[in-house]
């Protein structure tokens, strides 16, 4: 009975992740487990063939935020980010960019993007991205409490 429950929810995640917007898909992959996005790639290179890879790199970008006040965008800072653009069988491209100089992890982004841009993606990448999405809303909940926990209210005079 476990095992039955198990694929169900297994089956229940991947209908979730396959309703995600494509940009949610990109921010839960560009936050996912590195050790579980790789893995997750690996699995999928064997099914999408020769892989073409277009770019590979690291560099900084422009970190842009909008005043609270006024609403005019500023540049708040640079950061790190790795890249990763890629080609596959019938000229499907993937992309991948993450915060920090992890190329694999960047180029893992981007072939599990290219599996789902091409239609190739198995049940098992969908069922991921819901997981990771859940995953991630439990952390960003933690670290809210914790920052929350540090407020203070200040009385206009």
């Amino acid at each position: 009975m476990k095992g039955e429950d198990r694929a169900a929810t297994t089956s229940e995640r991947a209908v979730a992740g396959r309703n995600l917007s494509e940009p949610r898909k990109l921010d839960i992959l560009a936050r996912a487990e590195p050790d579980g996005l790789k893995s997750l790639a690996e699995s999928l290179l064997d099914d999408l063939g020769a892989v073409d890879v277009l770019s590979s790199r690291t560099g900084l970008a422009m970190v842009p935020r909008e005043d609270s006040v006024t609403g005019t965008l500023f540049h708040l800072g640079e950061v790190l980010i790795a890249e990763a653009h890629i080609r596959v069988a019938g000229g499907v491209e993937g992309y991948g960019a993450i915060v920090g100089r992890d190329l694999e992890r960047a180029m893992a982004m981007a072939v599990i993007d290219a599996a789902i841009a091409a239609d190739r993606a198995p049940e098992t990448v969908f069922a991921f991205l819901a997981a990771e999405a859940e995953r991630q809303a439990a952390d960003d909940a933690t670290r809210l409490a914790k920052v929350e926990a540090t407020r203070v209210e200040m009385e206009a005079f």
